[in-house]
């Protein structure tokens, strides 16, 4: 018999975020994975970050998390999105050198302290009295553990389609994972059939590069990681073509071979980012639509194309790439193809993600109806710190909306739940002014150091950085500009000149007005970097909101600290709306601001709840 204090099942990148986590309390773990030397694969496009997910990647790096540093490590090109929009929806990405960042993964987790892993395909929960305490293989094999987090991605009963070719596959090329969810649909866990798929890879030696537009990386490009301290990669360039009318007569000739064009697969797919089928289907009247060619690495021979998902017959495949500029002699190395797969409804889960209706069972990644390689690392990390401090008895670690794009991610999913692949925006977010990439290490680094995750030395780094930039900010408020001077600025952005003198803080506010503008005048401190800078503007520019986001934040929070009563009997409340009652008996939330976050709980319902509340807390001092 195999025994430890945690069971990790899978090692995508959820399973090896929660191993990693696991490692750090000085727990021991089993991980039970269908290779033993596959770990954190990327199974769709090369890349990590982007809107809203670079976010997402940040806040673990500040927590303590791997996710940024390997990504760090094993990047070929570096770009930050959306800055021509305000700071607070700028985004990191990187485009990754998959097997590089697999096998160093994969290095990394093998040689972790106190670690069993397994090569087996788990078919069942062993259960006692409601409370899991193990898993068994199909082979046989059981293993035992305080605690089971399941991280099984897309292999939970997955079905690759690639036209009438369906084949029983968690991703391509391995075996999907049989009976397990069907076991848990039948201990009352709502099971959901949702769908994903990929573009096909292509032999990137085939590629017409000279005819297509090149993309490149940022000229100074930053980390995901706050312990980088410089990317010396040298960078790769993407490169972007489009389909054209002849594309879309091929798609459209032979949408009854495709299972998503003909309605047999049933499955709900993602909505923010369809295949193109999907796309000539609800976008009929454009001509085109974007193909961005990406590497696989630096000398991965294939290349992805990101925008063109599909399961069309392989040869129905070959006629649609060849039939895009640039890839008129493209070879497909490796096929698209669309995957179905089980998952279940996270309405089931607690904050902490372990399940409401088994004791000691977490769930992690897209078992919940996630997409992405950032919010399944996401959720693996906080299931694997409730996990650990379950078992040495300490509080649960939960981070609300207002501290962290990861907070708002989880009290999503179990709050409101998903009937499609749930992928995190900005939009998500209610104070996104105050979730910024920028700033993760002032929001969370010290709660990482409480958690035992960061160093004290990283956490005095990142404190004295924070303190320069705000001591800077105070500073620019003090510092006059002379008129002549500041003229010189205003007037090269064309606007009008100023009468007189001004502060360094006021000729930043202006929004044409950016830090390089001042940088050029040489009128910045020498010792601040670029980061810093940045910060420093974005203070600045967006005090007043930021104030107002602040004041907003404390005046929700007292909805927060409202708590309601694990065994409150919504039903008898008869004040309540019916579907009021049905939604709070099924999700049971922990204060009156997560029950106002329930779809079909309205604003009635919620005073008619606050004060009830109040009525039995007074009852209570009586």
């Amino acid at each position: 018999m195999k025994k430890s204090d945690i069971i990790i099942v899978g090692a995508g990148h959820a399973g090896c975020e929660a191993c990693h986590i696991i490692s750090k309390f000085g727990l021991s773990l089993i991980l039970i994975n269908g290779k033993k030397d596959m770990f954190g694969k990327m199974s769709c496009n090369p890349a990590i970050g982007g809107l809203a997910k670079g976010h997402i990647v940040r806040e673990i790096d500040a927590l303590g998390g791997i996710m940024a540093k390997f990504a760090d490590k094993n990047g070929i090109q570096f770009r930050m999105l959306n800055k021509s929009k305000g700071a607070a929806v700028w985004g990191p990405r990187a485009q990754i050198d998959k097997e590089k960042y697999m096998h160093d993964i994969t290095k990394y987790i093998s040689t972790l302290q106190n670690i069993l892993i397994f090569e087996d395909w788990i078919s069942e929960v062993i259960l006692k009295e409601n409370k899991a305490i193990g898993v068994r293989s199909i082979a046989g094999n059981e293993y035992y553990a305080s605690s089971i987090i399941l991280c099984c991605g897309t292999f939970l009963n997955g079905l690759i389609h690639i036209g009438e070719k369906k084949v029983p596959a968690g991703r391509i090329g391995e075996k999907c994972a049989v009976f397990l969810s069907d076991q848990l649909s039948n201990l009352g866990i709502t099971k959901l059939r949702l769908k994903t798929g990929t573009p096909a890879r292509i032999i990137k030696e085939s590629v017409e590069y000279k005819c297509l537009f090149e993309q490149k990386g940022d000229f100074y490009p930053q980390p995901f990681s706050f312990s980088t301290k410089e990317l010396s990669n040298q960078q790769v360039s993407c490169f972007l073509t489009h389909t054209n009318m002849e594309t879309h007569k091929i798609i459209k000739e032979n949408l009854h071979l495709s299972p998503m064009g003909s309605g047999l697969i049933k499955a709900t797919g993602p909505r923010y980012c369809p295949s193109i089928e999907t796309k000539l289907i609800n976008f009929a009247d454009k001509e085109s639509h974007q193909i961005f060619i990406e590497p696989e690495g630096r000398t991965h021979p294939d290349v992805y194309l990101n925008g063109l998902s599909n399961c069309f017959p392989e040869d129905i495949q070959l006629k649609i790439v060849r039939s895009i500029k640039g890839l008129e002699k493209a070879e497909i190395h490796i096929p698209a193809y669309a995957i179905e797969y089980d998952c279940f409804s996270p309405i089931h889960l607690k904050q902490t993600l372990e399940s409401k209706i088994i004791s000691n069972l977490y769930f992690a990644g897209q078992i919940n109806g996630t997409s992405g390689y950032e919010e399944a690392a996401a959720q693996g990390f906080i299931a694997a710190i409730n996990a650990g401090h379950k078992i040495m008895r300490k509080e649960p670690f939960i981070l609300k909306r207002s501290e962290a794009y990861i907070g708002v991610l989880i009290d999503d999913l179990v709050t409101k739940g998903t009937d499609e692949p749930y992928r995190m925006f900005t939009s998500r977010a209610e104070f996104r002014l105050l979730l910024r990439q920028d700033n993760a290490d002032e929001r969370l680094m010290k709660k990482g150091y409480n958690l035992g995750l960061v160093e004290k030395e990283q956490l005095d780094e990142a404190d004295a950085k924070i303190k320069k930039i705000h001591q800077s900010v105070e500073l620019f408020k003090k510092t006059l500009v002379k008129k002549e001077k500041a003229n010189e600025i205003i007037i090269k952005v064309n606007m009008p000149p100023t009468d007189e003198g001004t502060h360094l803080y006021s000729l930043l506010k202006r929004p044409e007005i950016h830090f390089e503008h001042l940088q050029k005048k040489e009128l910045l401190p020498e010792e601040l970097s670029l980061e810093e800078l940045s910060r420093i503007e974005t203070i600045i520019k967006y005090e007043g909101y930021i104030q107002k986001q602040i004041l907003l934040v404390q005046e929700l929070e007292k909805l927060e600290n409202i708590p309601i009563p694990k065994d409150y009997n919504y039903m008898n409340n008869n004040n309540l709306s019916t579907e009021a009652r049905q939604k709070l008996t099924k999700i049971r939330p922990n204060n009156l601001g997560q029950a106002g976050r329930i779809s079909g709980v309205n604003q009635t319902d919620l005073q008619i709840l606050m004060i009830e509340l109040k009525k039995n807390d007074l009852r209570k001092r009586d």
